[in-house]
């Protein structure tokens, strides 16, 4: 077969089916991925910083897993090792993606890796690198106070809460529920 080659079609038929969704992390597909969070960035310069160190390190992957169990943004089914969001995890991750969504991208973590490398290097000074990170972490910040998002938050936690169990939501809900009250009272006293 050659390039541009017309190849005679003698029959089509149309599948139906559904697309299965990605199998779920267990704890050591969790970790390797943490490991290997280079392949998930696109710039070349930033991939091969972080390549063979990922995120965390590997003393602290699984400290980082448990910590996350722990708090209850992840649930870690004993038996299969499988790991799944927790209603508190996924409202998290809502808040940081319509947020500060770069805390989301492995390249973040490639960057300031870089500015480590640069400082140990001595390309930069550490007061440097302190600088540009202040600097993120100021802008950041400031971008956050000036969203007044939460209304869209709420609703995002709506959509998703109703996916939970009861005995799981019960006390989400009513933690988010009184921060709903607060927002609204301190709106209507605003308005």
């Amino acid at each position: 077969m050659k390039k541009g080659e017309q190849l005679p079609l003698h029959s089509l038929s149309i599948k139906e089916g559904e697309t299965s969704p990605p199998k779920r992390y267990n704890s050591g597909s969790l970790i390797l991925t943490m490991e290997n969070a280079g392949q998930f960035i696109e710039d070349e310069e930033l991939r091969a910083q972080i390549k063979g160190s990922g995120i965390g390190t590997s003393a602290t992957r699984a400290e980082i897993l448990k910590k996350l169990v722990t708090i209850e943004y992840l649930a870690l089914n004993k038996k299969t090792q499988t790991i799944t969001p927790t209603l508190m995890g996924e409202m998290i991750y809502d808040v940081v993606s319509d947020s500060i969504r770069p805390l989301l991208n492995p390249a973040l973590t490639a960057s300031w890796e870089k500015g480590l490398t640069g400082v140990a290097e001595g390309t930069i000074t550490s007061g440097e690198y302190m600088d540009k990170l202040d600097d993120f972490v100021r802008r950041r910040t400031n971008i956050v106070k000036q969203l007044h998002n939460q209304s869209i938050l709420y609703q995002q936690f709506d959509a998703i809460a109703g996916f939970y169990q009861k005995k799981e939501t019960a006390p989400a809900v009513k933690k988010a529920g009184t921060a709903k009250k607060r927002t609204e009272k301190k709106e209507n006293a605003e308005g």
